[in-house]
Parts: structure tokens; sequence; C-alpha cells
């Protein structure tokens, strides 16, 4: 079998790998598997420095990354920059804190000396998505390695070349050899990789279909893992908060890397007596932003990452629609080549429709009205997904309280919701389990052992 890199804003064909055969995946599992043994020795200190070189590197060559990214996902040249430097923000941040992080902490017990030691496990297989190439990989991996682990990346097949430049990254950073690797791999061939004893535990970004299979392939052989799927994040406007400022951040919530983030905001909930001015304010900022070539710097919204994704996004509009939903700004499949599709706004959205109860996974924005705080607590809530959620209001008490009621694993008070390599990150519900991200993100992939002295 063979995976095809195909540039979406065009359908030119940029690419074909070839899947890891079965002889050379076990030779990169036994390499991963003897290096890890040997890293996890090295003091914390060595390690940091190869992930400070990691993060030079990546500052060295984003521009480089970022034309990948555009070609190979279509997300655009200036997002793409600022992907490489998260990643390198992240490989600056564990290599300053993992010593702390990993320290022994002592324990007063009945003990002489009793203590918790957090010990590397091995291998690590990611499974990843398209939609942040290089900064969902970086997101796992920083921190695993920062623990001491190996790391094997089965990447989405449509950015196999982001695949092998992240491998590279690391490669040129002084990580030892075979201690991070891709692998080019079919569904059966995975599910096959996750059963292999060397490989101690699995983490997944992506569909919450995909992460229910993996999470039971996992589970017959007692493998930890750590799921990151899919959101439909609530954005509440209360009636008292800055409308300018909320609409114009929403725009950027919603329109973020085209649309393809779970993070991203999607359903707008707000408060019945500001709902048609904010409504107009939103119109206006989405429809300003320039959809068009990828490469372009002036670029705002490239295509979606491939043709089938911009189709069940279409049948999503057309479906909420036929079941009561206005459309407000586009909605319309445009002419020409590529994947594109233009920003879309729905009002009226009806329960029981694809723009209430699914993820929409584009520039599309829901928007739904609330009589009083405690229905848009309940709209909010209404939702198989709990990943993130973000609250405007110029009380930020208020917010706080909001905050505290919704069903989430990261709530913002007046603020972009993003991932943070200071904070953990994850969900709730059907968005997940476990944390990425933070002292807990790489806590997730160790062994907490207690120590107990007489």
């Amino acid at each position: 079998m063979s995976l095809q890199s195909v540039n979406p804003a065009t359908g030119a064909l940029l690419e074909t790998f070839e899947e890891t055969s079965p002889a050379e995946l076990d030779r990169i599992i036994a390499r991963a598997d003897a290096a890890s043994r040997d890293w996890r020795g090295l003091p914390v200190a060595a390690r940091a420095e190869r992930l400070r070189a990691a993060g030079r590197i990546l500052r060295e060559r984003q521009d480089a990354y970022a034309r990948t990214m555009a070609l190979e996902m279509g997300k655009p040249l200036t997002q793409g920059v600022a992907e490489a430097e998260k990643c390198a923000w992240a490989c600056d941040y564990y290599a300053e804190q993992a010593a702390a992080m990993l320290a022994d902490q002592p324990r007063r017990t009945d003990a002489a000396r009793s203590y918790v030691r957090f010990e590397a496990i091995g291998p690590v297989l990611a499974i990843m998505p398209w939609n942040f190439p290089f900064w969902q990989v970086f997101r796992f991996a920083v921190p695993a390695l920062a623990a001491g682990n190996a790391g094997l990346l089965k990447h989405a097949p449509n950015v196999s070349r982001c695949a092998l430049e992240i491998e590279q990254v690391f490669r040129d950073a002084g990580l030892p050899d075979g201690l991070f690797r891709s692998v080019f791999l079919s569904n059966e061939a995975t599910a096959g990789l996750i059963a292999d004893p060397r490989v101690r535990a699995v983490t997944l970004t992506g569909s919450d279909r995909a992460g229910s299979q993996v999470a039971e392939r996992a589970g017959r052989h007692l493998k930890k893992t750590v799921l990151e799927l899919g959101g439909s994040d609530p954005f509440i406007v209360l009636e008292d908060a800055d409308l300018a400022r909320a609409a114009k951040i929403a725009a950027d919530a919603r329109l973020q890397n085209s649309g393809q983030s779970c993070i991203a905001a999607k359903r707008f909930i707000v408060a019945d007596r500001v709902a048609g001015q904010f409504t107009e304010r939103l119109t206006a900022e989405m429809g300003s932003r320039r959809v068009g070539d990828p490469l372009d710097p002036a670029t705002a919204l490239g295509p979606q990452a491939r043709l089938d994704l911009r189709a069940n996004l279409h049948r999503q509009v057309e479906e909420s629609v036929r079941g009561g939903a206005q459309l407000v700004l586009g909605g319309r499949l445009p002419d020409g080549p590529g994947a594109f599709y233009p920003p879309t706004i729905l009002t009226a959205v009806q329960p029981g429709t694809p723009a209430f109860d699914e993820e929409t996974f584009g520039p599309v924005a829901a928007v739904m009205v609330a009589r009083d705080d405690a229905e848009a607590v309940r709209i909010a809530n209404a939702s198989v997904y709990g990943l993130g959620a973000s609250v405007w209001t110029s009380d930020p008490a208020r917010g706080e309280y909001i905050a505290r009621e919704l069903e989430a694993g990261s709530v913002f008070v007046n603020g972009l919701v993003k991932s943070d390599p200071r904070l953990p990150f994850g969900g709730v519900k059907r968005s997940g389990y476990g944390r990425e991200l933070s002292e807990y993100g790489l806590r997730e992939f160790v062994n907490i052992k207690t120590v107990w002295v007489a």
C-alpha cells in the first residue's frame, strides 16, 4: 500500500510514500526499545540540552516547515510559521522545567524515608492527525522524550512529508538513533503495532470513533492510553460583553486553521438582548477574511485538507438548513479547483441537526440564542463533547461562575481557547481522557513509583 500526499489547494499529487514493511517495522521497534533504555539513563539535563537544540532547529527552519504544511494540508503560511514557533516554545519549556517535574517527591509516612519517583516506561506510540501536523506531534513528543521515553509516530497519511521532517528535527538535535521514528502503516498494521509488547502506551489525537477503536485495542493488552478527541466548543457571549472584541475573537476562534481545529469555537451561544448586534459584527468579521492560496502570505483561510472532508462539511450545512437553520453567510461550494469552503454562518440552529449536535470541522459558525445564563450553560453542556469553552463578559466573577458550570477540559474567560505548554490540555465526555502538556502531560507516560525505606 502506498500513501499519497496531495495539495488540497490544487489537487496535484505531491509525493507517494511506501508503507513500512513488517520486517522494517520490527527493526524500528527494536531500535526504539533499545534507544529508550540508553536515553532514560542520561541525566535530565542532558536530555534537556537535546530538546533545546530541537527548538533552535525549528526556529531556523520555520519557513520551510510552514511551506510543507501549506502544501500538504493547506495551512496558511503565517499560521504554519506560528505553529513551528509554538513547537519550539514547547521544547524550551520542557528543557527548563523537566528536571523539577521529574524530581523525587518526599512523602512523610511511618518509614524512615519514603518518596515518589517518576520513571520512563519505554516506547510510546502516537497516532496523530493532519490538522496541526507539527504541533500535535510535538505536544506529545517533547514531554514524552523529556521523561526518558522513545516515540513512534504514525501520522495521518496526507502529511507524510511533515512526519519525516519532524523525525529529522530530532535526529539533527542529537537524539540517539532510533529514539524517535515515523512509520507509515495501514489501520490493520497499526492495530498490530499497538499489540506489540515493546510498545508500552498509546496516545491518539483524532475523532471519537478512532479513539474508541484505539482504546479498545489497547485495552485488550492493558496499555495506558491518552485520547484527545473531537470538540464542539461553546463560545458564550453575555449581554455585557464587549461585542466588537468578542466578534473579532469569535471570527479568529472559528476560522483559525481554516476552521479545522478540535479546540476551535463552533457553537456561538449569545444572550438574546445582543444576539442581533453580535451576529452582524460576526458576519462582517468572517466575511472580511481572505480565502485563497495558502502559500500567499495575505491569505487568512486556505482550503480544507481534503475534498471528502469538504463534502462532509457541506452536507452538515445543507442538512442543518433543511432542519430549520438560516444561512446568513457562505454555505455554497465555490467553483474551481481545490477543497476551498467559504466562511459560513448559520442562525436559528435547531437541536437534532448537524450544526447543533455534531462537530463541524471547517469554517462554519452556528449561532444560538439564550434567554439567560442558565440557558446558555444548558445549551453549552448539551453536547457529547467537552474539550474547551469560552465566556465573554465585562464581569470576570460572573464569567468564572459560568466556567465552573461548564463541562469542559478548558474554559477561558474573555480569551481565545488555546493549548499552552504551561497548562494541562484535554477533555471530558467524548472529547477523550488524559492530559497533554504541563507536568500533568509529562506524567501520563511515566511509572509513578512509590519507594518506602524502613
